[in-house]
């Protein structure tokens, strides 16, 4: 019997990549295809986060709406879905059915379904539903919430997923023992505001208390990503620090440094906190990354002054930069005193300037040093690429590997590196155990 093939679009974040793994086990009578034109099923899950972002996701549905063969059924689900539905299904038509942030588990029941629209209230929280993981066979993301409880000036996120939700501990270490036993043993923690993980169950160390039972877990690697600065203690640093499976990995997106944007951003931490928690962070040795905004309304030249100062000073490990993107909805929207894209842009550039060269400086620190790290495959044909233990997947980057006194590499497994140079902005080293 020949199987219908499904072709999946998943956009935005690893949150949710999450919840188009779930998608994909509910329809498990569907052969996965990376070929739009031969699908019998087109799932877009979209992202709606920021104007990039909302675009990518537009131009996603048009094309594959104009590419798929007769019959073939275009489903769209996620973020931009839940925010714009009506004006989505008035302007694009040739969706087959809409579903939100909340019909992901339900997939199977909507495909079936001779109705159009799929919009409740509810978001989706995965708890014990399989997964296929994609993309890897080692690595795998454990979402340990949805929503958020903060009120930022420029984040719309909050109006489609709704209040902080956090999955039970025991769900969260039974994931996790689960895919180990599939044979995955790297980790990446994620949720829109971890550090408040189990506030919603009044419960303040809620991330702390998890990873005391993730260190129960033998032979696994984890790091935790997108930590909030007014939720994030010093006690959790150091609870970081001791912990045998949880890596040195701090990912505290900071948007601004300046105490006057930091209040009309409407981030409930100041200046000071930020420093203290960021020094903190380098007390060992560490990878800190963070993410800032640029152009945000009613930052002045002093404020940019400030952050680009502040950059420079700390000299993270890695940084995302963002334009300030203009969100319906939003407090920041509504403000008068927007600064102009031409302004934007050229602070965006001298931003850009700075986070290439503290990246730069950031590599040179693994000169002549040696690590542990996973073997991801090969780079065109040429080198073996390895990615840090302490670096996160996909997104910090590789070691390019030219030689190994091991032979019969597997890509998954965890090797000795020793790191000889760095070719522009590339590391080079060899595998040495």
């Amino acid at each position: 019997m020949n199987l219908k093939k499904l072709y999946l679009a998943s956009l935005g974040c690893a949150k949710n990549l999450v919840d188009s793994e779930v998608m994909l086990a509910k329809l498990k009578e569907y052969q996965i295809t990376q070929n739009p034109h031969e699908a019998d099923l087109i799932i877009v899950n979209t992202c709606g986060f920021i104007d990039a972002a909302k675009e990518e996701s537009i131009d996603t549905i048009l094309s594959l709406a104009n590419e798929k063969k007769e019959n073939t059924q275009l489903v769209v689900t996620g973020c931009l879905s839940a925010r714009y539905k009506e004006a989505l299904i008035k302007e694009i038509p040739e969706v087959d059915k809409w579903c939100g942030v909340g019909e992901y588990g339900e997939i199977d029941k909507v495909i079936k379904s001779s109705k159009k629209t799929f919009f409740t209230n509810k978001v989706f929280l995965i708890h014990n539903e399989e997964r296929i993981i994609t993309g890897s066979n080692y690595h795998a993301y454990i979402k340990l919430s949805e929503g958020c409880n903060q009120k930022c000036a420029f984040c719309a996120i909050p109006s489609f997923k709704g209040k902080l939700q956090s999955r039970p501990i025991k769900e969260v270490i039974e994931e996790i023992k689960r895919l180990k036993a599939k044979g995955f043993k790297d980790f990446s923690l994620i949720s829109q505001d971890s550090s408040s993980y189990l506030r919603d169950k009044g419960i303040r160390d809620g991330l702390e208390r998890l990873i005391d039972e993730i260190d129960k877990i033998d032979g696994i690697s984890a790091k935790i990503l997108y930590l909030y600065p007014a939720t994030t203690t010093k006690r959790l640093i150091r609870k970081i620090f001791s912990s045998k499976n949880i890596v040195n990995y701090f990912d505290m997106p900071i948007q601004h440094i300046s105490q006057r944007m930091l209040k009309i951003m409407k981030r409930p931490s100041s200046q000071k906190r930020i420093k203290e928690l960021l020094n903190e962070m380098r007390k060992e040795f560490s990878f800190v990354r963070t993410s800032v905004i640029v152009g945000h309304p009613g930052e002045r030249d002093e404020d940019f002054e400030e952050l680009k100062e502040f950059l420079k000073e700390y000299q993270f490990d890695r940084v995302n930069v963002f334009a300030y993107s203009d969100e319906e909805g939003t407090a920041a929207y509504k403000r008068k005193d927007k600064i102009p894209p031409e302004i934007i842009e050229k602070r965006l550039k001298e931003i850009e300037k700075i986070v290439k060269q503290t990246t730069i400086n950031s590599l040179k620190k693994y000169i002549n040093k040696e690590c542990e790290g996973f073997l991801e495959g090969m780079v065109d044909g040429l080198f073996y690429a390895v990615r840090p233990k302490l670096w996160a997947y996909e997104i910090d980057g590789d070691v390019l590997i030219n030689e190994s006194e091991i032979e019969d590499l597997k890509v998954g497994e965890l090797y000795k590196i020793k790191i000889s140079q760095l070719a522009g902005d590339e590391l080079i080293g060899k595998i040495i155990k």
